[in-house]
């Protein structure tokens, strides 16, 4: 019997980006080949520093002379690193003339600034989206995540904006989880309708009539510990508040590993207490290490383009490839434009709130 064969997930990677260069992208590269037989890179960065890669299978070496730094302004990107591994690995998800996309999607560890303006400037918007945001998924404690966005995109944001993000990150947990009908929130400081900002309350209404018009499943307001209770699929905020709440979770992680580590070089009634709890302080930092959730999606974009810390290790870096694979392979691109555009074609909802 033969087997069909399937068409390949090609991914266009950042090598150079991020704190730590190919020293991580290249050992999480490796590894993501081994685990998908069915995928294919298109490493980008200079020629010699991607050597050892030449000889892998089901990779293409592609050339660039610049690397865009993790402190470079973003004009400096724009403007004067035309050549950069960050710009030519977000150019191979645009069609050139009748040729067909050399990449599926894009990764990159490097600037954030950066990497969001220069994938604004090749790929464009998609229609219907003012701003594109950056989503990402959080443990909760179902045992799954809870997808959040913007996480630092848009610091001031519009209820259109918000709702833009609803639409978004709901056609997001519907393309990696097969989940139809995923559950937004609006964060905010409390549950009622007559809390928050005026621009939170305008938000409510329009993602109300959202769901009144069944282009999303609006839950309601929900509170930041929401998130972490697993209350609805999906919640949105302004980038402030989310890139705030990021840094928050990473910074818990971090103290739970530290406080692991501070048990066992105290006292030795202290080690004993740390040992007795060892299990369940390894599952609870298991589950609350970012790293399994590294990459975030840039969403609104005419191409998948996938963020990953800048320091992440080559464990986290192979997570964000994952990401970005299982996104190319589910069709996110297409969920995200068909979503969107049935909620244009509907009208924006409740738009005489705004006034």
């Amino acid at each position: 019997m033969t087997l069909p064969v399937l068409p390949r997930v090609r991914l266009a990677v950042d090598a150079m980006g991020g704190d730590h260069g190919v020293r991580i992208t290249l050992p999480a590269c490796e590894a993501f080949l081994r685990r998908h037989p069915d995928a294919a890179l298109l490493l980008v960065g200079q020629p010699d520093a991607l050597a050892p890669a030449k000889a892998w299978p089901r990779t293409e070496v592609v050339a660039a002379t610049e690397v865009v730094a993790m402190h470079d302004p973003v004009e400096v990107a724009l403007r004067k690193k035309k050549d950069s591994s960050m710009r030519v690995a977000i150019g191979l998800l645009k069609a050139q003339g009748d040729a067909p996309l050399r990449a599926d999607a894009c990764v990159s560890a490097g600037n954030t600034g950066a990497l969001m303006a220069l994938a604004r400037y090749v790929l464009k918007t998609m229609e219907g989206i003012d701003r594109p945001a950056i989503a990402a998924s959080l443990p909760n404690q179902t045992g799954g995540f809870t997808t959040v966005l913007d996480l630092g995109a848009n610091v001031d944001c519009g209820p259109e904006h918000l709702l833009q993000f609803a639409v978004m990150g709901s056609a997001l947990v519907t393309a990696v989880t097969e989940n139809e009908a995923p559950t937004v929130g609006l964060l905010n400081v409390g549950e009622e309708v007559i809390k928050g900002s005026e621009v939170i309350k305008r938000a409510g209404d329009w993602l109300r009539a959202a769901d009144a018009a069944g282009q999303i499943r609006f839950h309601g307001n929900v509170e930041g510990n929401d998130i972490f209770k697993g209350t609805t699929d999906v919640v949105v905020c302004d980038g402030f508040v989310g890139n705030v709440l990021l840094k928050t979770a990473e910074g818990l992680g971090s103290m739970v590993k530290g406080k692991l580590k501070a048990e066992f070089t105290a006292s030795w009634l202290s080690k004993l207490s740390a040992l007795l709890a060892l299990p369940v302080l390894n599952r609870f930092q298991a589950s609350m290490d970012h790293r399994r959730f590294n990459g975030a999606a840039l969403l609104g974009l005419r191409g998948l383009v996938f963020k990953s810390h800048g320091s992440a290790d080559a464990f986290a870096f192979e997570r964000a490839l994952e990401r970005a694979y299982e996104a190319a392979r589910h069709q996110l691109l297409d969920r995200v434009h068909d979503r969107v555009a049935a909620t244009l074609q509907a009208g924006a909802p409740a738009a005489e709130t705004s006034e």
